[in-house]
């Protein structure tokens, strides 16, 4: 392991410095786990809250990822979740060389509520499909999917096996989605959404509230959260000139 520095900088700075410079060197590769803040205090001699405060600090800095229950890994470039189209997540992780892969959480038919009937656009009381899904690239959870679907437009959703399918992949195939709509707020996630995506109760993330149609009918309406140090949201527009006045 590389040795701390010999200036005469506070002890943490020292550790922060020595992480940096054994990333640059190779040390520990995009995406590697770095030793436990148990091994650095062993094989370092220094406090546990000096490691945790330079841990800390190159998290915030987005030099690092820490994924509780799991450990530290050195951050790759941040992915981009498309803000103008609606994709799959698993291509978008399988395209940047990355293994997707998926934890099901829930699995249920529903009788839609009042609440979930004014979003789904259907009588209360109907039969709906609810699924809540955790997105995993590699070791790290990237995204909560909270998904309702309309079971007349896609009836055997509940019989998928969503850890080999996509609930998108799917709802493409039962019932093509050419209409879709996006909204986007930054939040502070749920007590059991942060266990599930194993982030700390400060951590931002956003929240993209998709809908989507087949054949000018609601299909589905999900909630989509990702926290915030391991994604960002993009998308690119053209702008077109006004036409000349008569």
């Amino acid at each position: 392991m590389t040795v701390l520095l010999d200036e005469p900088l506070p002890l943490y700075r020292k550790v922060k410095a020595m992480i940096l410079r054994a990333i640059e060197a190779g040390e520990w590769l995009e995406n590697g786990r770095l030793p436990s803040e148990n091994e650095l205090v062993k094989s370092l001699g220094i406090s546990r809250m000096t490691i945790h405060r330079a841990l800390r600090e190159l998290t915030e800095a987005g030099v690092l990822v820490r994924v509780q229950g799991v450990g530290t890994f050195v951050a790759g470039a941040k992915p981009e979740a498309p803000l103008m189209e609606i994709r799959s997540i698993a291509d978008d992780v399988r395209a940047r060389g990355h293994a997707h892969s998926a934890a099901v959480m829930l699995l249920r038919p529903e009788s839609a509520t009042a609440e979930t009937a004014a979003r789904l656009e259907v009588p209360e009381g109907t039969a709906i499909a609810h699924s809540i899904l955790i997105h995993h690239e590699d070791h790290v959870p990237i995204l909560l999917e909270d998904r309702l679907v309309r079971l007349d437009s896609a009836p055997h959703y509940l019989a998928q096996d969503f850890t080999r399918i996509t609930p998108h992949d799917y709802l493409m195939q039962a019932a093509p989605m050419p209409d879709g709509e996006h909204v986007v707020e930054a939040v502070l996630a749920e007590p059991w959404e942060r266990e599930h995506l194993k982030i700390g109760r400060h951590e931002p993330c956003l929240l993209i509230h998709r809908r989507t149609w087949s054949s000018g009918r609601l299909v589905s309406v999900a909630r989509l959260l990702f926290p915030g140090s391991r994604y960002r949201i993009g998308g690119r527009f053209t702008s077109r000139p006004a036409s000349p006045s008569p």
